[in-house]
């Protein structure tokens, strides 16, 4: 992973896209945050991202990212563990981390939420509802 926490826009909008496409593709919502982690417990860190954004109870998967810790965590709520389930999540990590350890962190991302996509398969989004975001930097916006 790079040692930077921030995207520069051109990064954000390939991230972006990578979202949108999942998102039209499954019907799952899509978010990646990104910024610190807790070193000594990376999950419980990404679990409380997930709890504190309010994605328990929506179709959501959430990637988060701390390129300064060098860690990332894939958290699926409910509704999208029953198409994602823990073995898969772990297979496209394992390419995530490939990109990630060549310093390729856009790479690593839109390539995670691709696989994350692919394995999930076509699916629709059910109707109403509050989106997510797609991209989370911390409290700092994109360059």
């Amino acid at each position: 992973m790079v040692s930077t926490d921030r995207l520069n826009r051109t990064e954000h909008g390939l991230v972006r896209r990578a979202v949108k496409r999942a998102e039209a593709g499954t019907g799952l919502q899509f978010c990646v945050y990104l910024g610190d982690v807790d070193d000594a417990a990376p999950r419980v860190s990404a679990e409380a991202v997930f709890a504190a954004a309010g994605l328990e109870a929506r179709p959501a998967v959430l990637m988060v990212v701390g390129p300064a810790q060098r860690r990332f965590e894939i958290v699926t709520g409910r509704a999208a563990r029953r198409r994602i389930d823990d073995q898969a999540c772990a297979r496209v990590a394992e390419g995530m981390a490939r990109h990630f350890a060549r310093g390729d962190l856009v790479s690593g991302i839109v390539t995670g939420i691709a696989g994350l996509a692919a394995v999930a398969g076509p699916g629709r989004a059910p109707s109403g509802g509050e989106q997510v975001p797609d991209v989370v930097q911390g409290a700092a916006q994109p360059d």
